[in-house]
C-alpha cells in the first residue's frame, strides 16, 4: 500500500503565540530569544527574515540587520501550552501521528482515501487548528517524511502543498541543497565545494562515493535526494520523565563523591533531553539513608536541557536535604515537566558560545559514544 503522510508545521511558531498574547505586534519584525548581545534567535517574524534575520543567529548580528525590530525574550511556558492544544486536536482528528518537535507534527494518512480525500480532510484539519488556537500553520502532502517536509517548507507561510509520486523528483531537484533535510551547513559546505549546488547535483553523485565521503549518511542523503525515504511515523507519546539513581556498594559519607556521582547524572540525563529534543522545567533530587530513610526535595526552573543550569540546583536540592551526618545508601535525580523542543540548550540562553560548546559536545558523544566525552568530575566518582 502507498503510504500518504503529511507535515504539519506552525508557521514563525513563537512570534504567533506572541502576536497572539499581543495584537500589536502583528505586521511588525519581531524576534524572540536571548535578549542579550551575547544571545541567540530562537525564532523571528517573516518581516524580520526579510531583513536577513535567520534562528540560531548571534543576537548582535540580528540588531545590526534588524534594529527597529521588537525584541522579547519568550515565554517557554505558554508556547507550550499552545503547542499542547495543536496536539490535542491532532490527536483527536488523526489514526497515527508523530510529534517531531514543539511545532511540527508528521501525520500517517496512509488508507484514508477510502474514505476521505487525503489533502481535503488535511486543508479542512489545519483550518480547524487555525480556527481553535489563532495560530497560522502550514502543511505538506506526499508519500514520504522528507517529500512532505520539504513541501511545507515550500508552502510556507500559511500555506498547503501535495506532492504526488510523479512530481517528486521534478519538485525536488531543482531545489537547492540546503532545502534537503538534516543537510546542515558544514555538509552544504563540502558539497559546494564538490559543485553539487541542487538536489539534482546531490541524486547523480555515485552512492559509493557519497558513502565514501560521508559515511551512512551519505546513502541516506542520497536516497533522500532521490525522493526514497522509508522512515515510519514514531506513534507520539508524552514522556513525562527522566531519571537516573545509583545505590551505592557501600553506604559512605564522602561528599565530593556523591556531588561528583551527581554530576555524572546531571551530564548523563542532560545529554538524553537534547538527544531526544525535550526540556525540563523541574528538578528533584532523591536521598535514601543507611537506615533505608528517603526523602526527596523539588525545585521549578526555567526551560532548559543544560548541563550548567541543571547541575547548580541539584546540587544545591542535596545541601538542603542532607542534613544528619549519616551514611546514604542511594542518590538519585529525576526531571520532570518535559516538552518537546528543537534548540539543543534553553532557547533563551544568553551565550552563542555556550550553544556551540553544547552541539559540539553532543556531535562527540553520538559520533564515537556517550562515553567518549564527559565532565572531568566523573574521574572522582
Amino acid at each position: 500500500m502507498e503510504r500518504t503522510i503529511v507535515h504539519m508545521d506552525l508557521d514563525s511558531f513563537f512570534v504567533s503565540v506572541e502576536r497572539l498574547l499581543n495584537s500589536k505586534l502583528k505586521g511588525k519584525p519581531v524576534i524572540v530569544g536571548g535578549t542579550s548581545d551575547r544571545g541567540v534567535v530562537a525564532a523571528c517574524s517573516y518581516e524580520a527574515r526579510a531583513f536577513g534575520v535567520h534562528s540560531a543567529m548571534p543576537m548582535r548580528m540580528a540588531r545590526i540587520l534588524c534594529p527597529q525590530a521588537i525584541y522579547i525574550r519568550g515565554d517557554y511556558d505558554q508556547y507550550t501550552k499552545y503547542s499542547s492544544m495543536v496536539t490535542q486536536i491532532i490527536a483527536e482528528k488523526v489514526p497515527l501521528f508523530e510529534k517531531s518537535s514543539i511545532d511540527e507534527h508528521f501525520i500517517d494518512m496512509s488508507g484514508m482515501d477510502k474514505f476521505h480525500g487525503c489533502f481535503k480532510y488535511t486543508h479542512e484539519l489545519r483550518q480547524f487548528i487555525t480556527k481553535e488556537t489563532g495560530l497560522p500553520i502550514s502543511f505538506g502532502l506526499s508519500e514520504n517524511k522528507t517529500v512532505a517536509k520539504v513541501a511545507t517548507d515550500q508552502s510556507k507561510p500559511n500555506g498547503e502543498l501535495e506532492i504526488l509520486h510523479e512530481r517528486i523528483k521534478p519538485f525536488l531537484f531543482p531545489l537547492s541543497v540546503e532545502k534537503l533535510p538534516y543537510v546542515g551547513p558544514k555538509t552544504s559546505y563540502t558539497l559546494k565545494s564538490m559543485g553539487v549546488f541542487t538536489i539534482q547535483g546531490l541524486a547523480e553523485i555515485p552512492i559509493e562515493l557519497m558513502q565514501k565521503v560521508f559515511g551512512e549518511n551519505g546513502i541516506i542523503m542520497s536516497e533522500r535526494a532521490n525522493g526514497v525515504d522509508n522512515t515510519p511515523i514514531v506513534p507520539y507519546s508524552e514522556r513525562k520523565s527522566i531519571s537516573e539513581e545509583n545505590t551505592f556498594e557501600q553506604d559512605i559519607i564522602d561528599i565530593t563523591r556523591i556531588e561528583c556521582n551527581l554530576a555524572s547524572m546531571v551530564e548523563n540525563l542532560c545529554f538524553q533531553l537534547r538527544k531526544e529534543k525535550r526540556l525540563t522545567s523541574c528538578v528533584t533530587v532523591k536521598l535514601r539513608y543507611a537506615n533505608f530513610e528517603t526523602c526527596t526535595q523539588q525545585s521549578r526552573i526555567l526551560y532548559t536541557a543544560a548541563d550548567h543550569q541543571i547541575l547548580p540546583k541539584v546540587i544545591d536540592l542535596f545541601r538542603r536535604l542532607y542534613q544528619r551526618r549519616m551514611r546514604i545508601r542511594l542518590i538519585g535525580v529525576k526531571l520532570t515537566n518535559l516538552v518537546s523542543g528543537t534548540q539543543q540548550i534553553n532557547l533563551f540562553e544568553d551565550s552563542v558560545e555556550m550553544v556551540n560548546l553544547y552541539q559540539a559536545i553532543d556531535r562527540m558523544k553520538k559520533r564515537f559514544g556517550e562515553k567518549a566525552l564527559f565532565h572531568a568530575t566523573k574521574l572522582n566518582t
